[in-house]
């Protein structure tokens, strides 16, 4: 059998070479513009010995973590709802679909209005968000699944409940992981947006002040570290996915 390339050492290696080409361009440009990775590094040691690194990082990390767990109860519950019940489908579609379709962003004044400029409201806005398209991707992946499967597991003795826990719950399974790798971008996108707006605090918040300061290589030191939570919380989600459903590995890898 033929191997294929290893995608470790692939990226790794076009890790290497951006990381390079980087270096090399930050040398070449005004710094107020664009700083080398060896500067960022150098900024990043600064800012983890005066301990504020750590603490606006975890400062963003609270607010974002009750964000999405609120949107993953809120968002698959109601996911599911919608996908059993042609009631509550027909109730919330339209609401829902008119939601995710506005402009959350805008809404971000109006949230301050109401809940303040606190933690309160950094997490309304992650929340708001988030929520919506875990909410379509559950309903999705519900409301997708054949009558005929469901069917089969009736005729086998299953009643409403094993039928949806063994049979809807695992079919609807990747949609759901789909929507919630997705929100997870969403939330960190709306955790830096409100720390921009509200409180000015956390890594939003260190964005915002070198920016003002013209500390160009401080101010990339937040903006990578947002990218590196986002990456590893993606993940986590897949390694979730993988333990969840191991069929859909078996799946991938047999179609290679």
């Amino acid at each position: 059998m033929k191997s294929g390339p290893n995608p470790v050492l692939i990226k790794l290696a076009t890790f290497v070479v951006i990381i390079a080409a980087w270096e090399v361009a930050g040398r070449f440009i005004n710094p107020l513009f664009l700083s080398s990775p060896s500067a960022i590094a150098v900024a990043f040691v600064e800012l983890v010995r005066s301990g504020e690194l750590f603490s606006a990082i975890l400062s963003s990390i609270y607010s974002f973590l009750i964000g999405i767990v609120l949107t993953i109860v809120v968002g698959i519950s109601i996911g599911v709802a919608m996908g059993r019940f042609r009631i509550v489908e027909y109730i919330l579609e339209p609401y829902v679909t008119a939601l995710y379709s506005t402009p959350s962003i805008a809404l971000i004044p109006l949230f301050i209005l109401w809940f303040g400029v606190g933690v309160t409201s950094k997490i309304v806005i992650i929340f708001f968000l988030s929520v919506f398209i875990v909410i379509i991707n559950t309903f999705t992946g519900v409301k997708n699944l054949s009558q005929s499967i469901i069917d089969v597991g009736a005729a086998f003795g299953a009643n409403q409940r094993q039928s949806f826990w063994l049979i809807v719950l695992p079919a609807a399974l990747p949609f759901i992981m789909t929507g919630l790798r997705l929100a997870v971008g969403r939330g960190i996108l709306a955790m830096i947006v409100a720390e921009f707006f509200t409180s000015i605090s956390g890594l939003g918040g260190m964005i915002v002040k070198y920016g003002n300061f013209f500390e160009t290589a401080k101010m990339f030191v937040p903006i990578i570290v947002v990218s590196l939570l986002g990456v590893c919380a993606v993940e986590i989600l897949k390694r979730v996915e993988a333990r969840l459903a191991p069929w859909k590995e078996t799946e991938r890898a047999s179609s290679l």
